[in-house]
């Protein structure tokens, strides 16, 4: 059962749970769909988004156009095995590669970003 699934990567994690509100937009590259890890990132959510940004491979490109708007009840048409991550608090990042390997870990460094910098970039200040 996906619900079950969904609390044990936070109750892994010793994450409290935040589901991303519905309707809101998760920033997918759909350019690197089908590489390898995939990869996910939570911001603070703003008015419109729920603070995803997920992307395929190795590369994280600091383009602006890199990140679509995708509403977040559409994420499991394109990548439906980051579901059950979906539910970890802003701040936490995965790491999966579809077969046996995954991670997850808490990146104080994604909440330290102003207003501006959450516009122009998911990226932590640090990385760019």
């Amino acid at each position: 059962m996906r619900v079950a699934k969904i609390q044990l990567v936070c109750d892994w994690a010793k994450a409290t749970p935040l589901a991303p509100v519905p309707r809101t937009n998760v920033g997918l590259a759909l350019a690197s769909l089908g590489k390898r890890p995939i990869n996910g990132l939570r911001r603070a959510p703003t008015t419109t988004t729920n603070g995803w940004y997920i992307w395929c491979g190795t590369e994280l490109s600091s383009e602006p156009d890199f990140f679509a708007p995708l509403h977040i009840e559409h994420i499991h048409d394109y990548l439906p095995q980051v579901g059950e991550y979906l539910d970890l608090p802003p701040g936490y990042r995965f790491l999966i590669d579809g077969q046996d390997f995954e991670d997850v870990w808490f990146d104080a460094s994604l909440l330290e970003a102003t207003p501006s910098e959450l516009t122009a970039s998911p990226l932590p200040p640090a990385s760019r």
